[in-house]
């Protein structure tokens, strides 16, 4: 007859890299309101940070299929920017940018990807893999914003909000099928 051991089980350690609590800004945001207002000054500078990065991005692709997709985003983008601003003005507030640490992150990673492939096909999947970056980014963006304004009751902020998403959306799968029709394959 096998005897089993039991054994003693110790609980779990504690992470010893918990840190305090991170301080809150003197400017930090104290409702939804401020978060909203925010997140919306964040996403205008990142729409138009972009405005100016596509255009390097489209110069730099080599399939047409792409440079057609890039070139269709720059005037989604220039709308997206404008209903950024009918947001501002539903708002009472005047537009204004805010440094967006992750687009601009981003953009510097499509920057660095550009200049460590050749140009052809390697280049362009790195060009899509940015850009789908990108585009994740603003899909969980302007996802975020949309339920803010919701509960805001911030209705036409939350319309063009949810057009824009619905854009970026369209892009990510334009850019997915790009990569898929061969592109990628040739890259290899």
């Amino acid at each position: 007859m096998e005897t089993k051991t039991a054994t003693k089980k110790t609980p779990a350690k504690k992470a010893t890299t918990a840190k305090a609590k991170t301080p809150a800004k003197k400017n930090a945001a104290k409702s939804l309101e401020d978060l909203f207002e925010d997140a919306l000054k964040d996403i205008y500078w990142a729409e138009k940070a972009l405005l100016k990065a596509l255009p390097a991005m489209m110069k730099n692709a080599t399939s047409e299929k792409l440079k057609q997709g890039i070139d269709k985003h720059i005037t989604e983008t220039e709308g997206h920017v404008e209903r950024l601003e009918e947001c501002f003005k539903a708002l009472g507030k005047k537009a204004q940018a805010k440094k967006c640490d992750a687009m601009q992150g981003l953009l510097d990673e499509g920057k660095s990807i550009m200049e460590e492939t050749e140009p052809g096909a390697v280049r362009d999947a790195g060009i899509i893999a940015a850009a789908q970056k990108v585009e994740h980014y603003e899909i969980a963006t302007y996802g975020t914003l949309a339920a803010f304004a919701k509960v805001l009751k911030e209705e036409e902020c939350l319309k063009n909000f949810l057009s824009t998403l619905e854009e970026e959306k369209k892009c990510d799968e334009l850019l997915t099928k790009v990569a898929d029709t061969n592109l990628n394959s040739k890259a290899m």
